[in-house]
């Protein structure tokens, strides 16, 4: 059942995205910051946890799941260091997702070798 509910979610998250994309001017960018803003915000007022524990990975791989991440980081940086923690806590927390897409990035530009669109 983790499996349908992980499917389904991230599903509905992925259509939700692409009707806001259809039905209003927002770029992608905005749409990207929106997602991750909302998970950030649903992370500090309690709601992303249940809603993670219930969807599992369609929830914690898609930009909303980033969003709670960072803030899970901001929130244990705060406890730990008081003021300067707002600063530190997201990007201790983010580093390893985006240091793994930076080189898997790169490693996949080497086996592929990248054209720049004319």
């Amino acid at each position: 059942m983790d499996y349908i509910n992980a499917f389904w979610v991230g599903g509905l998250i992925c259509a939700l995205v692409q009707i806001l994309m259809e039905k209003t001017k927002l770029m992608p960018g905005r749409i990207m910051v929106l997602l991750v803003c909302t998970g950030a915000l649903l992370g500090a007022i309690g709601l992303y946890e249940p809603f993670q524990e219930f969807a599992g990975a369609g929830a914690s791989v898609p930009l909303l799941g980033f969003g709670n991440t960072l803030m899970k980081g901001v929130k244990e940086a705060v406890d730990e260091q008081g003021f300067l923690g707002l600063f530190a806590g997201g990007f201790k927390a983010g580093a390893v997702g985006t240091a793994a897409a930076l080189i898997f990035g790169y490693l996949a530009s080497l086996i592929f070798s990248p054209k720049m669109k004319k």
